[in-house]
C-alpha cells in the first residue's frame, strides 16, 4: 500500500474573494480524507488590486507592460498565503511535521487558450522558503507546453468522488465559478471536461460597476427571477465561435463583454447574463458522448437558484449540489489541488488528451524541495 501524504491544498478563484484552504490526506489515488478547510477573504483593496491588473492584461504582450505591477501583486499574494498557512495550522493545532507538500495554484492574472498562455501569481519558491515545506505550484505550463489547454485541471479528483460516493456512470459535475467548466465521467472510464462558458463572471462585474461594489453578486439568484430575459442579446452572445468549437477547450474571465448588457435595466441584464450561464451549461452537454443520469454542481454558483432552477429544467435532469454526497462544495479545488500536489510527488498525471488536449497523459505542477 502507498504512503497516505498530508497535503495543504490552496485556491484563489477568478471571483478575486479570497483564498480557500484545506488540509488533506491521500495516497494520489483512491483515498482521500479532509482534515480541515478555511477561507481568508481579500481585503476590499487586494480584490481591486487583482481585478484592475486583470484588466489591463487583455493580451500576451500586456503582461511585459504590467512587469512590476505584476511582480509586487505576486508578492503581496504569496506572503498572504504564507499567513493563511501559519493561521490555519494555529488555529486547528496541526503540527507542521505532519505536512509534507503544499499545492499552491495562485491567482490566475491571464489564460488564452488562443494564445496557450495561462499566468498565475504565487511565487512557489518564496512560499516554501517561508513555510519551509515542499511546494507544487505552476500547475498547468507542463501541459500547455505538450499541447494543452492547461484547464480545466480538476477532473481526477471529480472522477475520485464519483467512485467514493458510487455514482453511476455516465454524471456531470460542473463547476459554476468565475467560468463554468464540466467534468464529464461516462461508461467504461470515459472522462471529458472543459469550459462550458462563463459563470459567475459577468453577472459579478456588470452588479459591481453598476452598484459602484455595493452588491458584488447576486445571492441566491434573486435580482435574476426580477428581471427579464432579452432573447435578441441572448442569441448575440451565443454567436460567439467558441461555442462552435469542439473541446476540449477553456477560456478567461475576459473572453465576454458587458458592451450588450449596459442599455437594460439591472434586473433585466443580471437575468440575461444568469441565463447564458444556464443555457451554455445545458448545450455544452451536446458535446457529451452519452446524456448524463445526474449533474453535480459545484463552486459558488451551485448556490445561486436562478442557475439550479434553469439548468435542472433545460435540462431534464436529475440536478443536486454536492453536499448531497456530504462533501463542502465550497472547498471543492482547494482540496483538489492538494490532491493533485499529492499525485505530482507520485508522478501520477493530473490531465489527459481527453480533459485539456494535451498530447497525453501529464503530469503537472513544478516541484520546490524544502531548502
Amino acid at each position: 500500500m502507498k504512503k497516505i501524504i498530508t497535503a495543504i491544498g490552496l485556491m484563489t478563484g477568478t471571483s478575486c474573494d479570497g483564498i480557500d484552504i484545506s488540509i488533506i490526506k491521500s495516497d494520489g489515488e483512491d483515498y482521500f480524507k479532509s482534515v480541515v478547510d478555511d477561507f481568508y477573504p481579500f481585503k476590499q483593496n487586494t480584490r481591486q488590486e487583482i481585478k484592475d491588473l486583470k484588466e489591463k492584461i487583455q493580451n500576451f504582450s500586456d503582461l511585459s507592460k504590467n512587469q512590476l505591477q505584476i511582480k509586487n501583486l505576486e508578492r503581496k499574494i504569496t506572503m498572504l498565503h504564507v499567513s493563511c498557512i501559519n493561521e490555519t495550522i494555529s488555529k486547528f493545532k496541526i503540527s507542521k511535521k505532519e505536512i509534507d507538500v503544499i499545492g499552491f495554484h495562485g491567482q490566475t492574472i491571464f489564460h488564452s487558450f488562443k494564445e496557450k498562455k495561462s499566468i498565475q501569481l504565487g511565487n512557489g519558491d518564496l512560499l516554501s522558503n517561508l513555510t519551509k515545506l515542499k511546494v507544487v505550484y505552476n500547475f498547468r505550463k507542463k501541459d500547455i507546453d505538450s499541447g494543452g489547454q492547461g484547464a480545466p485541471l480538476t477532473t481526477i479528483f471529480h472522477r475520485l468522488i464519483q467512485k467514493k460516493n458510487n455514482i453511476k456512470p455516465p454524471v456531470v459535475f460542473v463547476n459554476i465559478g468565475g467560468i463554468s467548466n464540466i467534468s464529464y465521467l461516462g461508461k467504461n472510464k470515459e472522462i471529458k471536461s472543459f469550459d462550458s462558458g462563463p459563470g459567475n463572471c459577468l453577472i459579478d462585474k456588470f452588479l459591481q460597476i453598476k452598484t459602484k461594489n455595493e452588491i458584488q453578486f447576486d445571492e441566491n439568484g434573486d435580482i435574476a427571477f426580477r428581471g427579464k430575459v432579452d432573447e435578441i442579446i441572448l442569441e448575440n452572445y451565443f454567436n460567439d465561435p467558441f461555442f462552435e468549437i469542439n473541446p476540449p477547450k477553456s477560456l478567461d474571465v475576459n473572453d465576454f463583454s458587458l458592451g450588450q448588457v449596459r442599455g437594460l435595466s439591472l434586473e433585466n441584464a443580471v437575468s440575461t447574463l444568469s441565463e447564458f450561464t444556464a443555457r451554455s451549461i445545458v448545450d455544452s452537454f451536446n458535446f457529451l458522448s452519452e446524456k448524463p443520469l445526474r449533474i453535480i454542481l459545484m463552486g459558488g454558483g451551485r448556490k445561486n437558484k436562478y442557475f439550479f432552477e434553469r439548468i435542472k429544467t433545460l435540462s431534464k435532469i436529475k440536478t443536486e449540489n454536492i453536499e448531497i454526497l456530504d462533501f463542502n462544495g465550497d472547498f471543492v479545488e482547494s482540496r483538489a489541488f492538494g490532491y493533485l500536489a499529492i499525485r505530482r510527488l507520485y508522478n501520477l498525471p493530473i490531465s489527459y488528451p481527453s480533459t485539456t488536449g494535451v498530447s497525453k497523459p501529464m503530469i503537472g505542477g513544478s516541484l520546490i524541495e524544502v531548502k
